[in-house]
């Protein structure tokens, strides 16, 4: 883990499919809820400073109606200025809009939480490194299905595609603005 260099106002926190019916869902190493508290915690000090918070879920393509769940954990407490993605496949890019929403703030860095870690979130951070944009992977803010296929995207996928550090890590980073 390696605390990340970062500019507030440069930088966006997506966070992926903090949706009640996903929270719900056995997970490990971290329950749904915890993620969520942790990401509640990020956005507020991203917000903070000046950053930008992007919470994406997802819709099943094709459906007249969502399961019940689908909407926006409330706990997210969502802000005028948060941006929001509604996605149809498993990363947050595809057909969203993200990039072009990210690039027309100036965004540089694509900070990232939430759950599934080897899904949504591996999908969304592979996507933003293609892009070209810094990839921060917040490690103790996300949690997987299975918890072997968290930690192998955690130690041996996400070093290799940007930065991986820890939520206290990230709100100090936030806190030194380096001209952002």
């Amino acid at each position: 883990m390696t605390t990340p260099t970062l500019a507030p106002r440069t930088t966006a926190l997506v966070l992926i499919d903090l949706m009640p019916r996903i929270i719900a869902l056995e997970t490990a190493p971290l329950s749904g809820a915890k993620v969520l508290e942790r990401c509640v915690a990020l956005a507020k000090a991203t917000r903070s400073v000046g950053g930008l918070v992007v919470n994406v879920r997802v819709e099943r393509p094709g459906v007249d109606v969502q399961p019940e769940g689908s909407g926006f954990a409330p706990e997210l407490d969502r802000q005028p200025g948060d941006v929001e993605i509604v996605k149809r496949t498993i990363g947050a890019f595809h057909q969203t809009g993200l990039h072009e929403i990210l690039e027309a703030r100036g965004i540089k860095t694509v900070v990232l939480g939430g759950i599934a870690t080897n899904f949504g979130v591996e999908s969304t951070g592979r996507a933003a490194d293609e892009h070209g944009y810094d990839t921060v992977y917040v490690t103790d803010a996300m949690t997987g299905l299975d918890g072997a296929a968290h930690e192998f995207a955690v130690s041996y996928v996400f070093p290799k595609f940007g930065t991986t550090c820890t939520g206290t890590e990230y709100v100090a980073a936030l806190s030194h603005d380096q001209g952002g």
